[in-house]
């Protein structure tokens, strides 16, 4: 289901930069020439693709690795050791993951009273895109604890995906 999940976020990554495609460039050709008319949503539209494009992107990472993990524990033979300092930088993560969700689900609770200014969304639209990445956030990282302690138990060095 988690990789159903994430193949999901990929798409939507996707989709949303190709999305974000059109409003810029129209932004370009009104600001550059004079072939179409200066439309004020592009910006808005644009910036709402870009929040979501940062969010999805950060969910993505999170799954394979690449997010927050900062290489600054040393290395070592020993797997335990190893297993102990990933766990350490998981539990960071995960702390994040949660405050986001908390701290989020309030934002997203403001942008239930909210409209954007000049398209007229509602502000949800980019505000619950925090507690949505904290939950997922939180998926995922207890997804690698899980594949660390299987690789732990299995001898492996790194958790298996």
């Amino acid at each position: 289901m988690l990789n159903g999940y994430y193949s999901l976020l990929k798409v939507l990554l996707t989709v949303l930069m190709t999305a974000l495609i059109v409003p810029v460039a129209m932004q370009i050709l009104s600001r550059y020439t004079g072939l179409i008319p200066r439309y004020i949503w592009t910006e808005e539209i644009a910036r709402f693709c870009f929040v979501w494009l940062i969010m999805i992107g950060a969910m993505i990472a999170v799954r394979d690795g690449t997010h927050f993990d900062v290489d600054v524990l040393p290395h070592t033979n020993s797997p335990v050791i190893e297993f102990a300092f990933r766990t350490f930088v998981n539990l960071a993560i995960l702390f994040m993951a949660l405050a986001f969700l908390r701290w989020g689900w309030d934002f997203g609770k403001l942008g239930l009273r909210q409209q954007s200014e000049i398209s007229g969304l509602p502000m949800l639209a980019i505000y619950i895109g925090w507690p949505i990445a904290g939950a997922t956030w939180a998926i995922f990282t207890l997804e690698r604890i899980w594949d660390d302690i299987n690789a732990l138990r299995n001898g492996e060095t790194h958790g298996a995906r």
